[in-house]
């Protein structure tokens, strides 16, 4: 029995996320029901971060057990045969046998892209948050400063969630404008359920106006959804990719 380890990237526009659910089609759903044609038995996939319905992904990661006598590397090429093509493997390797894509530490990286302009652009309606408002691109990122470090997300995260803690540490944050877009990069430890995209919406309110930069430091302290701006929406996110700490990948000789 060997552990494989899969880099999943997708356009998440047609998924309800990655989590398989009842109500609708899931890239976790695709991903088992690919392997399970592959291996002509019952096979399903952990996810490292299960995103939301409509958010994307370049590198999510995934680990599934099989005996297959196939080498790791090829089902990357075989799964692609079978997968949507919205959704695409990036890389297969065999992994240790206790590594996990959840518990293993890493870092994980996202971005969040707004198309700032007058007008909507069609062919960028599914990867970015239209915001047609003149944003401070300055202030953005002054204000992108005061994540950095380990703090109590408690007022970035949705209401709903079920977690143990809600202090995490980011490595880093910046917001940078290129042409109409402007992209939020975050790397961090973890993230709770809609941090990003809390945060994202946040960073809009300072950039028009209605949130000074120093004021992140009051909505951090008062451990208050309601003290921070809006969700921005799913599909401006993206998940760029994760790093682990720890070399896992089995090379073979």
């Amino acid at each position: 029995m060997k552990r494989v380890k899969l880099v999943v990237a997708y356009d998440g526009t047609n998924y309800c996320g990655w989590q398989k659910q009842p109500n609708g089609i899931t890239i976790e759903e695709e991903l088992n029901k690919a392997l399970t044609d592959l291996l002509k038995t019952p096979t399903e996939v952990i996810g490292a971060s299960r995103t939301d319905a409509g958010v994307h992904s370049l590198g999510n990661v995934a680990i599934f057990d099989t005996d297959a006598r196939m080498p790791a590397e090829k089902f990357s090429y075989a799964l692609n045969q079978r997968l949507p093509e919205d959704i695409r493997v990036q890389d297969s390797c065999e992994v240790d046998p206790e590594f996990h894509p959840r518990y293993c530490d890493s870092e994980k990286t996202y971005q969040y892209k707004i198309l700032n302009t007058k007008f909507q652009q069609p062919l960028r309606r599914k990867d970015t948050f239209f915001y047609y408002q003149n944003l401070d691109v300055e202030k953005m990122q002054k204000a992108s400063g005061y994540f950095v470090g380990e703090h109590d997300f408690k007022s970035f995260c949705a209401v709903n969630a079920q977690v143990k803690s809600t202090v995490r540490t980011i490595y880093s944050c910046y917001v940078e404008k290129v042409g109409d877009i402007i992209t939020i990069t975050i790397t961090g430890s973890g993230f709770l359920y809609n941090m990003v995209r809390i945060i994202a919406g946040t960073l809009i309110k300072v950039g028009s106006g209605e949130i000074e930069p120093e004021q992140i430091t009051d909505i951090l302290y008062a451990k208050d959804r309601e003290a921070a701006g809006p969700t921005a929406p799913a599909c401006g996110l993206t998940m760029l990719g994760i790093e682990y700490y720890d070399d896992w990948e089995i090379r073979s000789e």
